[in-house]
């Protein structure tokens, strides 16, 4: 028997690809995204194949690019403005990790926010602080879209989003406040997490510590949106220790099958949102 209190992301994704392949069949000729590897990460091939697998039931261009492990960073910078400059390609997903002579930053940077899939350039993850969230990073959006799955009114909702990464604590704040919710941010520093937690209508949690979010932090019938991704002896598991929590939570995403599917989708959500601006900019 399903549980109810599972938010699962497959349903979710099925509803943002079939608004991503209804955007794309009005638009025949669309550009192509390219995704780029540099050097052999075998761990990141899952990655490409969902992505290549969602792109390919949608209908967009998905190409792959594999650069060599020992290519430089300026050199990888003026392939990548290449890419900027090309029509064709519509957006551009940098794949990590990356070499160590590599500084995934200034890579982020010089992908053109326009071409922008993952929402990691600096400008787009600013973009978050005046409300424009349409190629938002896609972790996080897939954490919100999830909070708006569980139908909870989020002008006034008490959120604790436990993590302040660059890429999904802090958006995921800032993308909820624009929203109407009243937001608490926890770090290794603060003093008492679950102090916070408890009192929380819904806790998001990405920090990559396996089962660190116990059924003492949540209160009861609280959302629960677990993004952690941990591998242990055990397989693969969340930050949150699902059997425990799910007791009380009213929502809990579980992992894996909870926040991934979706995000693979909003990466095509995003390609959209690309296509669109490149047009209102008279770039297509």
């Amino acid at each position: 028997m399903t549980d109810h209190r599972l938010l699962k992301g497959a349903p979710v994704r099925a509803r943002i690809l079939n608004e991503v392949r209804s955007y794309i069949e009005k638009r025949p000729g669309i550009g192509r995204v390219v995704s780029i590897s540099i050097g052999d990460v075998p761990e990141v091939a899952v990655y490409i194949r969902n992505q290549a697998s969602a792109a390919e039931k949608v209908g967009l261009p998905f190409e792959q690019v594999f650069w060599p492990g020992d290519l430089s960073q300026d050199e990888a910078k003026r392939r990548l403005q290449q890419m900027n400059d090309d029509p064709e390609v519509l957006g551009v997903i940098l794949q990590r990790p990356v070499p160590d002579h590599i500084n995934v930053r200034s890579l982020q940077s010089a992908v053109h926010p326009l071409k922008d899939l993952e929402g990691m350039n600096p400008a787009s993850i600013g973009n978050i602080v005046y409300n424009d969230v349409a190629m938002a990073p896609c972790t996080a959006a897939a954490a919100v879209e999830l909070i708006h799955e569980t139908g909870l009114k989020m002008e006034g909702l008490e959120v604790v989003m436990i993590g302040h990464s660059e890429i999904v604590g802090k958006p995921v704040a800032m993308m909820l406040m624009a929203e109407g919710a009243t937001v608490t941010v926890c770090h290794h520093m603060t003093r008492s997490v679950a102090m916070h937690s408890r009192r929380a209508d819904v806790v998001v949690v990405a920090v990559g510590k396996a089962h660190l979010i116990g059924p003492d932090m949540i209160k009861p019938g609280a959302a629960v949106i677990d993004i952690g991704i941990n591998q242990t002896p055990d397989g693969l598991l969340g930050d949150v220790d699902t059997d425990a929590v799910l007791d009380v939570a009213g929502w809990l995403t579980p992992v894996p099958g909870g926040v991934g599917p979706v995000t693979v989708a909003i990466l095509l959500r995003n390609a959209c949102a690309a296509d669109a601006r490149q047009r209102a900019v008279g770039w297509l």
